[in-house]
């Protein structure tokens, strides 16, 4: 009875150690064995000629599309940590999805920096929705069915418009590519999809009052040590982010942790929407060109044929 005890003990542990070696990457693993390795400090960034910890460059987190946002359910935690880890994306095993000519690969890449997104709260989940909310989204279904101008309802990305915030930075099937610029007292992103860009001042001044807003907000930052701290509010509630309202405050915090490498955290607080603030992140990671051309125009002829389409469908009746 003892040996089998001891065995099945031995077993376990000899489970356990397989798991988490794999779940650990390359780096880790090489930092391990290595006899030679200091101890570990924290990454210390470049500074400007002025004195502005330096993150200038051009960064795609291409590599965290197909992360899920919340943690998944127990029975698909395993099913998510395995993607993770194996880099598989959201292709399951034997079902390749399909290509298009336009797109470099439809498959997730590897190196997901993580297996879901939110960081806080602690379960990893979205806090509950405020009923203001519900009541929103109902509202929006509806008019979206009853507006007089049928282009409207197609929101501001499908007419090129803008994406908003954060949305602007959350990997998308293309156009995963920012470009980070600095000057003396201020700061800028360029994105590539949309092409929009954000001045975001650092000089302390003060807000705009609440009567003017924007789509991307109104953008304050400053640093903390090495992170760049941007606090965004005004927005228009036109460019909703899961369900958020026009009350939306954003916290970004923007942390070298490599040379190579930024991570991006995002704090939404809209007591309009959610019942408690929550956060996600992920890496951002030095890209090999910087923002290309978004050749994007109200739509071009795809809005002019829906348009066209809608108007020649024959009319319900009653």
């Amino acid at each position: 009875m003892r040996i089998r005890t001891h065995l099945r003990t031995g077993l376990l542990v000899i489970f356990i150690g397989t798991l988490v070696v794999a779940v650990m990457s390359s780096e880790d693993l090489a930092w391990m064995f290595d006899p030679d390795r200091a101890e570990l400090t924290p990454y210390s960034s470049p500074r400007t000629p002025w004195g502005d910890p330096d993150l200038q460059g051009a960064y795609t987190n291409t590599d965290e599309r197909g992360i899920p946002m919340e943690r998944p359910d127990p029975q698909g935690w395993f099913q998510s940590v395995s993607t993770a880890v194996s880099g598989t994306g959201r292709a399951r095993p034997g079902k390749k999805p399909a290509r298009t000519d336009w797109e470099p690969t439809f498959e997730a890449p590897p190196n997901h920096s993580r297996a879901w997104l939110v960081v806080d709260p602690a379960d990893g989940k979205i806090p509950p929705l405020m009923p203001a909310a519900s009541r929103r989204s109902a509202d929006r279904a509806l008019w979206h069915q009853r507006a007089a101008a049928p282009w409207i309802p197609l929101g501001l990305l499908v007419r090129c418009v803008s994406r908003g915030m954060p949305e602007s930075m959350m990997p998308a099937v293309y156009g995963n590519v920012y470009d980070i610029t600095q000057g003396p007292g201020v700061i800028a992103i360029r994105y590539e999809m949309i092409n929009e860009t954000r001045v975001i001042p650092l000089d302390g001044r003060p807000r705009i009052g609440p009567a003017i807003r924007s789509y991307m907000g109104d953008a304050r930052g400053r640093f903390d040590g090495d992170a760049l701290i941007v606090e965004t509010t005004n927005f228009t509630g036109k460019t909703p982010f899961r369900g958020s309202s026009d009350s939306l405050r954003l916290i970004e915090r923007f942390t070298p942790i490599a040379a190579d490498r930024l991570e991006w955290s995002v704090t939404l607080e809209d007591p309009m929407t959610w019942s408690s603030p929550w956060t996600f992140a992920m890496s951002l990671t030095k890209a090999t060109h910087g923002p290309l051309e978004f050749a994007c125009h109200e739509g071009n002829y795809a809005l002019r044929n829906i348009l066209t389409m809608e108007a020649s469908m024959p009319t319900a009746k009653p």
